[in-house]
């Protein structure tokens, strides 16, 4: 992102942290761009999307329960991306003009891979997957809309980047560590996966009505 639009970031704890403030100081030292950083969560999202989608073919469940356990890996490396770059553009000062751009654009195709991924997951289904992709971006463009709008950036959820991104890994994990018997559909009809995406999809229609209720009201105001 770009120093001048440090005030909009998402408000985040672990910003304070200090292996995180020590990993952006590093990378600043040796070098790394903050537009580097936003596209390198483009591969970690995509290696995540392709780790989902294994889950369907491989025949092992060792091999499966390891595919599920890479792919909520490598969800948490896309967001330690998203959370490094902005760290590296302001706290490391190193901002540049296009930075808004690097930092939101390859979020929307991150979004996209890992959501569509998990849709061809085990159990799970690819409208679906299409279905929560389609809703994280419009939710996000809610969010730009309204800052647009003049009403600065809104990162009210329930289902906002970082709900969901907790949703998605922990159903990974749940896949990965939990018995066999656990997974089974409920009521023979959807499966644990199908239900963490159909909470994605209604979690972030309530969360674009929100943010929109919420540039109205400030349109009107």
């Amino acid at each position: 992102m770009s120093a001048a639009s440090h005030e909009n970031r998402r408000p985040l704890k672990s910003r304070q942290w200090a292996v995180f403030q020590g990993a952006a100081a590093w990378l600043a030292r040796i070098g790394v761009s903050p537009n580097a950083i936003s596209l390198s969560s483009i591969a970690f999202a995509v290696a995540a999307g392709a780790s989902f989608a294994a889950t369907a073919k491989l025949e092992s469940d060792l091999a499966r329960r390891a595919a599920w356990t890479i792919a909520a890996l490598f969800v948490q490396l896309r967001l330690y991306a998203n959370l490094l770059d902005g760290l590296v553009a302001v706290e490391g000062g190193r901002g540049s003009p296009v930075g808004d751009l690097y930092n939101e654009v390859p979020d929307r195709v991150a979004d996209t891979a890992i959501l569509l991924g998990a849709g061809y997951a085990a159990g799970s289904s690819p409208a679906l997957g299409a279905a929560a992709s389609i809703v994280a971006v419009f939710t996000a463009y809610c969010r730009a809309l309204g800052a647009s709008l003049g009403g600065g950036q809104v990162f009210i959820g329930p289902m906002a980047k970082p709900q969901r991104m907790a949703l998605i890994t922990a159903i990974a994990f749940f896949y990965a560590f939990t018995p066999r018997a656990w997974q089974a559909p409920l009521l023979n009809r959807l499966h644990p996966i199908e239900l963490a995406l159909w909470a994605i999809v209604i979690g972030g229609l309530i969360t674009a009505f929100r943010r929109l209720k919420r540039t109205a009201r400030h349109l009107t105001s």
